[in-house]
């Protein structure tokens, strides 16, 4: 199962923070005169150059690129390094470009400097990724707009650009930078794939209305001043911007090209209805947005959606799936503590492709409804693998059932139960007070195509050992059964010692997970021969 990962806020150095007055000149006088209220750089000082530079040789590069502290160039042999013997320039050029194109685009740019046979080099690249760190990229920002520019204002243009990734801060000189040459580049010469990821020098609870808003106006401005740059894109990622109306779909509208987009924390205002309409996006993401509903019109080509923690206050349905056939793989994550519920036969009425399902329930409140095997079926003809992430420990995992009873056709199910106190929005569980209600599966039930049961979070009880009883006793051809213990995070652990951790159930040694097996197989002739296997 995949995780996101959350960026960790440390304490904060005031000598660190010196190169913040680069960035705070971009931002409006009313949010600079906030008292208490910084920006979050931390990782050391930022470069106070601005601009890229028009061309030149790698050698002018910034001392940042150049120096080869703390990279790989120092693993080279100490007579290579020395330049003693340069055997690697005495390589074949395609043989060469092979080698530096499976690492960082700066860290191909640093091993070319030590030769000049090798110099040209990274102009002749086919694949330009710099994504940064947020750390190194607060360190040495303006970097990213030097190579960029010295690359491509260089380059051959019968040399086709297979992939351009470029990671950045929305700072206008910056960005200006980027955009005027990744757009001089795309009208020149094939670009295949292009990809911007644009950090705002503020995220968390310190971005504000006030900021989000302004971030949202560069933005704007980057976007009129840098047309062909957005017109070439294949992927656009966002984050902490609060658009006007219609914004957003102006930007989907002029990117023509756009296969991949995320937005995090992005809206048009509290309660705004945002509707979707591409002709080749194939992948959407949105987090933390606002809106109150998210209408996806028209997608023909969308196959990957991930839609996570949409306001409590939302439309009942927050979630429109209009006219997207090839949708396969459907995200859903949310943290619950309200009284509405998702009904998925209300979701996938008109998506009958999904064939992925995964479900995050913050170890909250369940917020889907369980419902009945033939109304959910159409939406569920194609589904193959179900995920079901983070289930309160207080919770009967028995009401899963349904949607094996509903779903024919699905060959992996997987659960994870984890009271994850990270995730979770509140340190008491709401699952105690509102129980899942569900209509007890049906005992004669047969299901002849699951293959694999998989549990995070067993424990040696009878919520976990009559559920998998039921499931093998259901799925006539099951294969595998895994079950693994508790998940750790050490996060957890340093940030909330005062709550009480429950001790586990899970078997440790091999004859109690002989008595455990026997204790789930032997009460029921009607179980499958499928093989468990105790992970942990």
């Amino acid at each position: 199962m995949k995780k996101v990962n959350r960026s960790r806020r440390g304490r904060r150095d005031p000598k660190t923070e010196v190169g913040t007055r680069d960035m705070l000149s971009i931002l409006p006088g009313d949010i600079k005169a906030c008292n208490g209220d910084r920006l979050i750089f931390r990782s050391g000082k930022m470069q106070s150059k601005t601009g890229a530079g028009n061309g030149g040789s790698l050698s002018e590069l910034p001392a940042e690129v150049q120096t080869c502290k703390g990279d790989k160039l120092r693993e080279l042999p100490a007579d290579l390094e020395a330049g003693n013997t340069d055997r690697l320039s005495q390589l074949p050029t395609d043989v060469l470009l092979d080698i530096l194109e499976r690492v960082g685009t700066l860290d191909a740019v640093k091993t070319c400097i030590l030769s000049k046979k090798m110099q040209t080099l990274p102009t002749m690249l086919s694949q330009i990724v710099i994504d940064l760190s947020t750390e190194d990229l607060v360190r040495i920002h303006t970097v990213v707009a030097d190579v960029t520019n010295k690359i491509l204002s260089a380059r051959p243009s019968k040399i086709t650009i297979r992939k351009l990734k470029l990671k950045f801060f929305l700072s206008p000189s910056h960005c200006l930078s980027i955009g005027k040459c990744v757009g001089l580049a795309m009208a020149d010469q094939k670009v295949d794939e292009a990809e911007f990821e644009i950090l705002t020098p503020r995220n968390g609870h310190l971005c504000t209305e006030a900021y989000r808003l302004f971030f949202a106006q560069q933005f704007n401005d980057f976007f009129r001043d840098c047309p062909d740059a957005f017109a070439g894109l294949t992927g656009l990622h966002l984050q902490y911007m609060r658009f006007g109306e219609s914004d957003i779909t102006n930007i989907l509208s002029y990117c023509k090209r756009l296969e991949s987009l995320s937005l995090f924390m992005c809206d048009e205002g509290g309660g705004s209805v945002l509707h979707v309409e591409h002709a080749r996006l194939v992948e959407l993401v949105i987090s933390y947005c606002e809106f109150k509903t998210v209408e996806l019109t028209s997608l023909s080509k969308l196959q990957r959606m991930t839609f996570d923690n949409w306001p409590s206050s939302c439309a009942e349905n927050p979630l429109v799936l209009g006219f997207v056939p090839q949708l396969s793989k459907l995200s859903l994550a949310k943290s619950c503590f309200s009284h509405k519920k998702l009904k998925l036969s209300q979701l996938l009425a008109n998506v009958p492709s999904v064939n992925d399902l995964y479900l995050e329930f913050r170890s909250e409140k369940i917020w889907i409804q369980p419902e009945s095997p033939k109304l959910l079926s159409p939406g569920l003809a194609k589904l193959r693998c179900v995920n079901l992430d983070n289930l309160p420990e207080e919770c009967d995992i028995a009401w899963t059932m349904f949607l094996l009873e509903a779903a024919p056709f699905v060959v992996e199910f997987c659960i994870t139960v984890w009271d994850h106190k990270c995730h979770r929005e509140s340190q008491k569980s709401y699952s105690e007070k509102i129980d899942v209600k569900w209509e007890p599966s049906d005992p004669d039930f047969k299901h002849k195509n699951l293959a694999k049961l998989t549990i995070y979070g067993f424990q040696s009880d009878d919520n976990f050992t009559g559920h998998v009883r039921r499931v093998m006793e259901a799925a006539v051809n099951i294969k595998e059964v895994s079950l693994h213990d508790r998940k750790v995070c050490k996060v957890c652990a340093a940030k909330f010692p005062h709550v009480e951790v429950r001790p586990s159930s899970y078997p440790r040694s091999s004859d109690e997970k002989d008595l455990l097996r026997n204790k789930i197989t032997e009460t029921s002739v009607k179980a499958s021969p499928a093989v468990i296997h105790f992970r942990s």
